[in-house]
């Protein structure tokens, strides 16, 4: 038996629409980062991006289980001393949550080049509404 080596132009990344109402936050994320990465898939390279277009709507409607909303925190920095700034999950939410949703995700895509190319084919909209019809994604049920 020989081994099939997979090549860049037999990867074709399908459309997949899924709907994030009522979902909690780290389920979600794990599945879109399994998709995105293509593990899904018979033919999954680990040195190649395979992965599949993920759009996530009503990210708005997503859960948090516990009392994560109110303790959880997410920081960044300016770089400068003193520049640590936090914010809670309830603010994030409140202000961006198409943000709260692709920071658990890149938090579960591997820390390597191909993290950027997997993190631009996930687009995340707060509401139901999204500008790829044209693309046709196929509802993904999680």
């Amino acid at each position: 038996m020989k081994t099939h080596v997979v090549k860049k132009k037999e990867l074709h990344g399908n459309w997949l629409l899924v709907d994030a109402d009522g979902k909690v936050l780290g389920r979600l994320a794990s599945r879109v980062a399994v998709l995105l990465r293509g593990k899904h898939k018979p033919n999954y390279t680990p040195h190649m991006d395979g992965g599949d277009f993920v759009i996530v709507v009503n990210a708005a409607k997503v859960h948090l289980t516990g009392t994560k909303l109110d303790k959880k925190k997410y920081y960044r920095s300016s770089g400068y001393t003193g520049g640590l700034k936090e914010i809670t999950a309830r603010r994030l939410m409140e202000k961006s949550p198409e943000t709260l949703i692709r920071q658990a995700v890149k938090g579960m895509l591997p820390k390597t080049k191909l993290r950027a190319p997997m993190m631009k084919k996930l687009k995340v909209y707060a509401g139901p509404e999204h500008p790829h019809q044209a693309q046709q994604p196929k509802p993904y049920k999680i």
